[in-house]
């Protein structure tokens, strides 16, 4: 009997020991990579899921934007109060209307707490490169601003109210 409970003890804490290691894992992936955050930002767009244009989760635009660009982003929501504010277009993708390929996350320049990570596309035939630029503080990577080239910065366009 002592036998099989402490066959059951040793198993259950190995079993929660895996399970604490592989969570742990999973965390500093996600936590250490610029990519991985840019990826994650536009699966959860694509899955409709996106904190561009809801007003339920203030923590869904902290989970992907620095503070000020957050704090940026949710005034402009909740101040709008679903009409059409300095976000006009899809933010992601510098469009209203989108038929996107070709689509990739490059490798992400990285100089100590920041990085740049391009992303490309096709838009109706009209290649447009994308490139976030992130800092990495406490909470890990979090994008600090998003360069459009001739168009601007997402920063600059709330600034100037576009």
């Amino acid at each position: 009997m002592k036998r099989n409970t402490l066959i059951t003890i040793i198993s259950a804490a190995l079993l929660a020991v895996s399970a604490a290691t592989a969570f742990g894992q999973a965390t500093a992936i996600k936590a250490t990579s610029a990519e991985a955050l840019v990826a994650d930002l536009y699966k959860a767009h694509d899955q409709k899921r996106g904190p561009f244009f809801q007003t339920k989760s203030r923590a869904l635009l902290d989970k992907y934007f620095e503070k000020t660009l957050a704090d940026m982003i949710w005034k402009d929501r909740v101040s709008s109060k679903g009409e059409v504010g300095v976000l006009d277009g899809d933010p992601l993708y510098d469009a209203q209307d989108m038929e996107i390929k070709n689509f990739a996350i490059g490798k992400a320049e990285t100089e100590g707490a920041k990085a740049k990570v391009p992303v490309t596309f096709e838009n109706f035939g009209q290649k447009k490169t994308l490139v976030f630029m992130l800092g990495k503080g406490k909470p890990g990577w979090r994008i600090n601003d998003i360069d459009y080239g001739p168009e601007g910065t997402l920063r600059s366009w709330f600034k100037k109210g576009k």
